[in-house]
């Protein structure tokens, strides 16, 4: 993080813990369950911020349906949060909502709304400032800058939220889920569409992001950065602007998770750089600009996984180097794989290739002539993509005959020499 971004995350830490509250002394009375309502009866409190530091340690509040309008809410013990269907929080367009500095807090149930925008902090609708073993689940974020902001937090479980981001640029739309300097967090079962990142992991170790659904990002909808040792399984990103970037990281695992229609200039399913020593297994890249950008990559294996209708299935860049690749299909792309270079470090083997037109004399299932999947046309595109315009025209498919015929320009060290026969699995 940039020294700015630390100034301010430690700046907002200060602000959070000397967040003006109601009652921030012990009141006279405390009970083990609270209830707050708009409209009050005997016992009941008309405001969160009040019911929170009347309650006992590890006690419940209940917040009945109804919109409640008040200065953030700080919660400094562990306790849980219930809301009933149609309980709302609502900044007002001006601030946070509620921040969460103590451990084993249980947010559930409530609707968060209208944070507004800033320019000068990452206002959020619920923080979670150097807490531990909390759950936030089944909740709604409508309308925020950030939706829920771990900082400095350890071994929380976030699920079953659904986030909807605010209206506008990413410039001036924040994060849907977003983990600082956190370790041991779950992201699981969430639904974010909207945001500037659905996702964003940064100086975060052991996190954990499944079954979750990004979509319509104004950036990315996984954003990934020195944060080691994560796992992301079973997520859907779709239709984000620039697709999933996952970098300055080792040690990741990336499985099962479903890339489609990440499309534009600059957007990929997956854009790997400076990323070493991880995995990614059984994924599927369908629809988008990009399938899998590596550059500057090195000693990842890639491995069963699926290339389906993209512009380029994978591009190598000459930095990425020591990649294995095998066991993947490679399906209707318009080039299966690209590169800046005549050199190859990384190795293809035991792929499946649509465009393979080799035979199998000893019936091994692997061909017995080598399989070259980058095209010269593909090479011309790299060095002048306005050609990109000649795809689909007679002249293209004349110079791939050639280079099938007499390969010389394109890269001889990139090829598969034992290529599948048969696609592995059934394709998307």
């Amino acid at each position: 993080m940039r020294t700015e971004h630390r100034a301010l995350a430690a700046l907002l830490t200060a602000a959070a813990v000397s967040l003006p509250l109601h009652a921030q002394t012990a009141p006279d009375t405390v009970l083990d369950t609270v209830t707050v309502s708009p409209a009050p009866r005997a016992g009941e409190f008309a405001r969160v911020s009040d019911a929170v530091v009347r309650v006992t340690r590890n006690g419940v509040v209940r917040v009945r349906a109804g919109v409640y309008r008040e200065p953030t809410i700080l919660v400094k013990q562990p306790l849980t949060l219930v809301g009933d269907s149609g309980a709302v929080l609502d900044g007002e367009g001006q601030r946070e909502l509620m921040v969460v500095g103590a451990d084993s807090v249980t947010i559930r149930g409530m609707t968060f709304r209208n944070t507004g925008t800033s320019q000068a902090t990452d206002r959020a609708a619920l923080r979670l400032v150097e807490a531990a073993g909390c759950l936030i689940e089944y909740n709604r974020f409508e309308n925020t800058l950030f939706g829920i902001y771990l900082q400095r937090a350890s071994a929380c479980l976030v699920r079953h939220n659904t986030l909807k981001g605010m209206a506008g640029s990413q410039t001036v739309t924040g994060n849907g889920l977003h983990s600082w300097s956190s370790r041991d967090v779950v992201f699981e079962d969430n639904v974010i569409d909207g945001h500037r990142d659905g996702i964003y992991f940064e100086f975060t170790v052991g996190g954990v992001a499944r079954r979750n659904v990004s979509q319509h990002s104004r950036r990315y909808g996984l954003h990934f950065m020195f944060s080691d040792s994560c796992r992301y399984e079973d997520n859907t990103f779709l239709s984000n602007e620039s697709g999933v970037a996952v970098m300055y990281a080792k040690h990741v695992r990336m499985t099962g998770n479903r890339f489609t229609k990440n499309r534009g200039s600059a957007a990929y399913g997956v854009l790997l750089k400076e990323i070493s020593d991880s995995e990614l297994r059984n994924n599927q890249f369908v629809d988008n600009s990009v399938g899998l950008h590596l550059e500057g990559a090195n000693r990842n294996r890639i491995v069963d996984n699926d290339f389906v209708r993209n512009g380029w299935g994978v591009r190598v860049m000459a930095d990425a180097q020591d990649n294995v690749l095998r066991g993947n299909a490679f399906s209707g792309n318009v080039f299966d794989v690209g590169t800046n270079s005549r050199l190859n470090y990384s190795t293809f083997t035991g792929n499946w290739w649509d465009r393979y037109r080799g035979y199998d004399l000893d019936r091994n299932g692997l061909g017995d002539v080598p399989h070259r999947p980058v095209r010269l046309f593909a090479l011309l595109v790299e060095q002048s993509p306005t050609a990109l315009t000649l795809v689909r025209s007679l002249l293209v498919d004349m110079l791939d005959i050639a280079e099938r015929v007499v390969p010389t320009l394109t890269p001889e060290t990139l090829r598969d020499d034992s290529p599948l026969m048969r696609a592995p699995r059934a394709l998307p």
